[in-house]
């Protein structure tokens, strides 16, 4: 009897161990996807010099000349090259960044205009000290994308002119904002890269618990704490986990906007049979395979990370076209 009590003893406080765990995980990742802890916008002033030096170009980049304007409470930062451009490529942040973080990426477009803005208007909420919106994970984000979208239209610009490029949670966005565009009915845009989409807030929240390594535990803890974590963050933002998964919006549908899509094929946060079953819904999509994380993409490819993005921009983009003649 005493030998049982024991084994009932030790089984108890095993399954309370193992319950009080899981909870902490869930915990932990319903806050991290509404407010990642990493995220630190910067100063006003760290922003404003790197736009600066973004404007004054290099060898490789002509630069140009910055605006902003307000569109639909979000605010928009586009920058004019100097010569005509025949597109426009709108840069979409990931996860934990804002416009700042995903500035430098213009560079990689040295011969189309740039916009970008931060989700939400987050970085501005942080650095007033007011009420910061939650991550959706791509439900709200992608609906900004699509609104700032139109209103690149109204400014004249034709949808086949205009990119989109994100990677990270960025990707995700912006293949959630696709899927929004294309079924308007009004046209594919001129293209999308992506790279690293996280399939949805579940799948990311699992990966989060499971890390880079294997460990004993996850199976007993990860995925539990993916699904009621991703719940719980849905919640407490205010949308449906669904609304964050790719694929499931994507359904049936196939796009017509090509595409170029870096697979990171080592990549545990966005899995490499995700980004396959995402490129499958193209009609024309090149994939291009690295082995490493992603984000690593280029540094791993070096300068053919850039031409592999020009060489898309060069052949999706009509040579012919231009910018509109005014651009407010």
């Amino acid at each position: 009897m005493r030998r049982q009590a024991w084994i009932v003893g030790l089984a108890t406080a095993l399954v309370a161990a193992w319950a009080g765990f899981t909870t902490y995980k869930i915990r932990a990742v319903a806050a991290e996807l509404v407010n990642p802890p990493f995220y630190r916008p910067k100063p006003l002033e760290v922003v404003a010099k790197t736009y600066a030096d973004l404007a004054q170009g290099d060898g490789f980049d002509p630069g140009g000349s910055w605006s902003s304007q307000e569109v639909d409470n979000l605010q928009l930062w586009t920058l004019r090259r100097a010569k005509a451009s025949k597109g426009i490529v709108l840069l979409l942040h990931g996860f934990g960044d804002d416009r700042w973080g995903t500035s430098p990426a213009l560079k990689w477009f040295p011969d189309e205009d740039a916009a970008i803005f931060t989700y939400r208007r987050r970085d501005d909420a942080m650095r007033g000290g007011g009420p910061v919106p939650p991550v959706t994970f791509g439900a709200r984000e992608s609906e900004e994308v699509v609104r700032i979208v139109h209103h690149l239209e109204t400014q004249g610009w034709r949808r086949k002119q205009i990119l989109l490029m994100g990677r990270s949670l960025g990707a995700s966005v912006g293949l959630l904002a696709l899927t929004q565009l294309e079924a308007e009915g009004h046209g594919p845009l001129g293209g999308i890269i992506w790279e690293g989409a996280p399939a949805s807030s579940h799948s990311f929240g699992e990966a989060l618990v499971r890390g880079p390594k294997n460990r004993l535990w996850h199976p007993l803890v990860a995925p539990l704490a993916g699904k009621y974590g991703s719940a719980l963050a849905a919640r407490r933002g205010g949308y449906h986990v669904q609304d964050t998964d790719v694929l499931a919006r994507i359904g049936a549908m196939t796009f017509q906007s090509p595409a170029l899509c870096f697979l990171a094929t080592e990549d545990r946060l966005a899995s490499p049979q995700s980004q396959r079953k995402m490129a499958d819904h193209f009609n024309t999509v090149r994939l291009l395979e690295i082995p490493t994380w992603h984000l690593n993409c280029s540094v791993v490819l070096g300068p053919h990370y850039a031409k592999a993005i020009r060489a898309f921009t060069d052949d999706v983009l009509d040579p012919e076209s231009s910018r509109p003649q005014v651009v407010e």
